[in-house]
């Protein structure tokens, strides 16, 4: 075990490593150099996890001290690490679909220049770093330091392309939607502070501590650190982020919306999951918007045509799904969807880049259509990762969806209602896409077609890795119900509570026959909509809602951006420049104008200066005399 508690923190120093070597030597790097950097350190942290994993199977979590950050008469933060079995489960998420990721990117980015292909994977590096340090602090501070980190790394990563204005303007509104969140994940830590005197998890987290703060104090920190879970894990109202983050490469979509940024926020529910127990409002609300937000974003993935936005607008409904688990009390159900999303959602980002490299850059799918007999494995795995994204079942996400919904119908009949709608709305627009985009027949130019081909093995490879995770990784959660022993709930218990709403075992048979055959109807409709699918016209009524995603970027730029830069615009103009500019400057013209008026007094003539001379001392003699 000492071995092993000595190499922890080379888990996250590799990664920097590999960010420091690509970003300072990037002009020297050949591609390969720097893939190989790229990818090598993100492995090496991987086997370290590994060993971290089975250390912490066997019964030995354990915290690492490395030195006092802050040391304050009141107040001591360390730099400190805890890995325990909920940040052991992160890390080799982290670490193992982030290796696939690089290896993808290896062959997906090789058209880029030596130069930038370095400094593409040093910004990869930096952004696993700063995931690694988020998920294995042991304390706010330490993950608050993360938090930021990986909002920086997205901000250099949507906007790799800067050249292209669209893009950079995507990577600034990821950036302050995400900045609005942090403010409330600050004033959570700072509230934390002043009511317990320290950010340590186990610390605030003691029955002792937990006693010391009012039902007040809990809900208002639990609301505020939900305020910035909703800016990393794309809740509403502000997910807009996310699907305008498909700016940046495709291999970093799937590291955002798989492995890293997005589950964020679950990680920080889940690791609090002790105090947000306590704040049964703060959890109602959780609950809601998490609701809300699978719905919103279900029904707007029905209607893009964009390959990556219909993945981006399905991350962010099982993101909702996740929260629906967190609220109402299914924190372990909540880190295995994260788990099994991981895989299905990676897998599929990574083969619509596939698609997107044998299309020559092109990401409409009404332009697609009959892939299959050109990428036979890009088509395979895709739809594997449609099957368990759908819950059928002996999928991983079976497994996972299903315990949310079980959750959702202990706690509420009607939240599990319509959180199986928008599980049904998820088969449908999942298989749409599949079928517009690999059967029926070829709809691009005669060129497409021609180039048409397979990706290399740099690419298939992690997409059958991802696709094989996908069909086994919910096996470490089997209900009870289905003679399991659920794996993860045993592993996780010690730190992550579990839902008190148990089931009996023939109602969750019935709830997952009905959610099965709901998801096959929806799949069967699917098909005999879209099979033979031919581009139609623009989309008119409710459609065109949906398609412009029901104009929610339309209302926040009425009711948000304009105001704001019209106030903007009148504080420049008016009180920055004739205001205060016009003081200061005023100032400044008035001691000029009065220099000017008194510099008379120096004339240089004798004469003048005795004259003033005898009218000074007349006056003197006039106010001694007569005042």
């Amino acid at each position: 075990m000492n071995n092993v508690v000595q190499l922890v923190w080379l888990i996250p120093v590799l990664p920097l490593l590999g960010f420091i070597i690509n970003g300072a030597f990037r002009n020297g790097l050949s591609k390969s150099a720097s893939g190989f950097i790229g990818s090598a350190v993100i492995f090496a942290s991987f086997v370290l996890s590994l060993l971290v994993f089975f250390q912490v199977k066997g019964g030995h979590a354990f915290d690492t001290h490395y030195f006092d950050m802050i040391r304050l008469r009141a107040l001591n933060i360390g730099f400190d690490f805890k890995l325990d079995q909920l940040s052991a489960i992160f890390l080799l998420i982290i670490t193992g679909v982030g290796f696939l990721i690089h290896v993808y990117s290896t062959a997906y980015m090789h058209d880029e220049p030596a130069k930038d292909f370095a400094k593409y994977f040093s910004y990869l590096n930096l952004f696993v770093f700063s995931m690694l340090l988020l998920v294995m602090g042991g304390n706010f501070v330490i993950m608050f330091i993360g938090w930021e980190g990986v909002g920086l790394c997205s901000y250099l990563l949507i906007g790799y392309w800067f050249r292209n204005n669209e893009y950079t303007n995507a990577a600034k509104k990821a950036f302050i939607m995400n900045r609005i969140g942090d403010l409330g994940f600050l004033l959570a830590v700072f509230w934390l502070v002043n009511k317990l005197g320290t950010t340590d998890y186990d610390q605030i987290f003691a029955t002792a501590n937990l006693a010391k703060l009012t039902s007040t104090d809990i809900t208002g920190i639990t609301l505020l650190l939900f305020v910035g879970a909703t800016g990393k894990s794309a809740q509403i109202p502000l997910y807009t982020w996310l699907p305008d983050a498909m700016a940046g490469p495709t291999p970093v979509s799937a590291l955002i919306h798989a492995a890293t940024m997005v589950t964020a926020g679950i990680y920080m529910i889940a690791r609090s999951n002790a105090l947000f127990s306590l704040a049964p409002f703060t959890q109602s609300v959780i609950t809601i918007v998490g609701l809300a937000t699978a719905l919103l974003a279900a029904s707007i993935a029905i209607q893009q045509n964009d390959i990556k936005k219909v993945l981006a607008y399905s991350t962010v409904s099982q993101l909702g799904f996740m929260f629906i688990a967190l609220g109402t009390g299914s924190y372990v159900a909540a880190v295995f969807h994260v788990l099994t999303h991981a895989f299905f959602k990676a897998l599929m980002f990574l083969g619509s880049g596939s698609v997107i490299h044998a299309m020559g850059g092109e990401q409409d799918i009404r332009k697609m259509g009959g892939l299959h007999k050109h990428m036979k494995i890009t088509s395979v795995t895709f739809l594997i990762g449609c099957l368990a994204i759908s819950g059928i079942p002996g999928l991983s996400g079976f497994f996972s969806k299903d315990e949310i919904l079980a959750g959702a119908y202990g706690h509420s009949p009607l939240i599990y209602s319509i959180s199986l709608f928008a599980a049904l709305l998820t088969a449908f627009y999942m298989f749409r896409l599949y079928f517009i985009t690999f059967t029926g027949t070829f709809r691009g130019t005669h060129e497409q077609e021609h180039h048409l081909h397979e990706s290399p093995k740099a690419m298939t490879i992690p997409l059958i890795i991802l696709a094989i995770l996908s069909v086994i990784g919910g096996y470490v959660g089997v209900p009870e119900a289905l003679g399991g022993h659920h794996e993860l709930a045993a592993f996780l218990s010690p730190v992550v509570r579990s839902a008190e709403h148990a089931l009996s075992h023939s109602k969750e048979y019935i709830l997952m026959g009905l959610s099965t055959v709901g998801v096959l109807i929806a799949i069967i409709f699917a098909w005999m909509k879209f099979k033979n699918y031919q581009p139609k016209g623009e989309a008119t009524g409710f459609a065109r809602v949906l398609e412009n995603k029901w104009y929610v970027d339309e209302i926040y730029d009425a009711i948000i951006v304009k105001p704001l830069r019209s106030l903007s615009v009148f504080f420049n103009n008016i009180v920055e420049k004739k205001g205060i500019d016009g003081l200061v400057n005023g100032v400044g013209r008035g001691v000029n104008y009065s220099s000017r008026q008194l510099r008379w007094l120096q004339s240089g003539q004798v004469g003048a200066y005795v004259l003033l001379m005898v009218i000074g001392m007349l006056l003197l003699f006039v106010i001694q005399l007569f005042l």
